[in-house]
């Protein structure tokens, strides 16, 4: 019998992001695609994500804090940090989380 294997880097700790506007803890150590399963595991593992920057569904815009450049990235690729907020996300993420009640992005 073969042992599953874990789908999260071991963590000590949980760190706080915003995501659309909304609160969340999730594991330290871990890319952000991760942290989004983390929040939502069904849905994320059914999501079309190739996990390793191909398919672009995973994309998102972010920064560090208040007064800090907003960058572009892809999830699976973004390791989570402590006070990250993401302000945009690929409507594939967007879907996949949509039990989390996250605000409409702006203009969407």
């Amino acid at each position: 019998m073969s042992i599953p294997a874990l789908i999260f880097r071991p963590y000590d700790k949980l760190v706080k992001i915003t995501l659309a506007g909304k609160e969340f803890e999730v594991p330290e150590g871990n890319m952000l695609l991760r942290a989004m399963q983390y929040l939502s595991p069904e849905e994320v593992a059914c999501g079309r994500f190739c996990w390793n920057e191909e398919c672009q569904y995973c994309r998102v815009s972010f920064d560090l804090g208040e007064g800090t450049q907003v960058r572009a990235a892809l999830s699976c690729k973004l390791m989570v940090q402590e006070g990250m907020r993401i302000t945009e996300m690929a409507q594939e993420i967007r879907y996949c989380l949509r039990e989390l009640g996250l605000k409409k992005e702006e203009g969407k």
